[in-house]
């Protein structure tokens, strides 16, 4: 007897003697790409002709009762796929909660990092005068940015956007970004700002040294509470 026909364990039959239609749906339901029918007539221990015609009656049966699921011949293989006129149902499942707009801190601090890239935290926080550690970490774990180096003065960690970030956007590259940059201040400001005590943090400190932080004296920590 073949591996293929063996016998299950006690209780069970053998596979050659499963009914075929809900073995087909069984099988079809964990496949992640179009599985062939030589592959499934082996696995089934069927010839290729009865895999074949089973799978054809399966396909015009769920057309019949109008199932949201049909079953497809598609790359020489089948596989189940939801029905095009539950699109909708579908498309609202799958986004549902990824939709949801960036607060107006998310958008602001990822508007510094996009237009001042590669920039570091501390520099953010001073261009928005408060501390953005908690915003950038949920940018971050949203994939809208990520690490590009250090600075070479200071050792801190400097953020870019990603491809993520352009893709969400609509934009095929940074180049084309609206004309906001002027309105966003220049390092010679920030220092200046600093120096008078405006933000209360050295712009130019690593990112480790920034207080500001959690149990840290120093600017408030806005943390971003908000779903990206």
């Amino acid at each position: 007897m073949s591996e293929e026909t063996r016998e299950l364990p006690p209780g069970l039959r053998t596979v050659a003697d499963l009914d075929l239609k809900p073995a087909l749906e069984a099988v079809l339901m964990v496949v992640d790409e179009p599985a062939t029918e030589e592959h499934l007539a082996k696995i089934l221990d069927r010839p290729r002709r009865q895999i074949a015609d089973a799978l054809r009656e399966l396909a015009d049966e769920y057309t019949v009762q109008r199932r949201g699921f049909e079953l497809r011949f598609v790359a020489n293989g089948w596989r189940f796929y939801t029905r095009a006129a539950f699109a909708p149902a579908v498309e609202r499942f799958v986004l549902d909660g990824q939709q949801a707009r960036l607060t107006q801190a998310a958008l602001e601090t990822l508007a510094v990092v996009a237009y001042r890239q590669p920039v570091s935290r501390s520099r953010v926080s001073a261009v928005r005068g408060v501390n953005c550690d908690g915003v950038m970490r949920t940018l971050l774990q949203r994939g809208l940015i990520e690490e590009a180096g250090t600075e070479p003065e200071t050792g801190a960690i400097l953020y870019r956007t990603t491809n993520y970030f352009l893709e969400r956007m609509g934009l095929r590259g940074l180049d084309e970004l609206p004309e906001l940059a002027p309105f966003l201040p220049e390092a010679e400001a920030i220092e200046a700002e600093t120096q008078e005590g405006v933000p209360s943090f050295d712009p130019d400190a690593p990112d480790d040294d920034v207080p500001g932080r959690p149990g840290s004296p120093g600017t408030h920590d806005e943390d971003d509470q908000t779903e990206l």
